[in-house]
């Protein structure tokens, strides 16, 4: 998984019912866009993740359209 500033990490809901969560990446941690990653939520909370198989990246680009 690959990353940079701007990308949206979108983890999908582990139960029937539960919601996706969507983050937005505000710095990138690792080597060459690895993880982790720094990432603000949208109430503007921030931690540090390295998101696993049930992740995946909504590049900056894509999303702009």
């Amino acid at each position: 998984m690959r990353a940079k500033k701007g990308d949206r990490l979108v983890q999908h809901g582990r139960v029937v019912g539960q919601h996706d969560h969507v983050v937005e990446v505000v710095e990138v941690l690792g080597p060459e866009g690895n993880p982790p990653y720094r990432v603000r939520a949208e109430d503007g909370h921030e931690t540090i993740m390295s998101p696993g198989p049930d992740c995946l990246v909504d590049h900056k680009k894509e999303h702009q359209r």
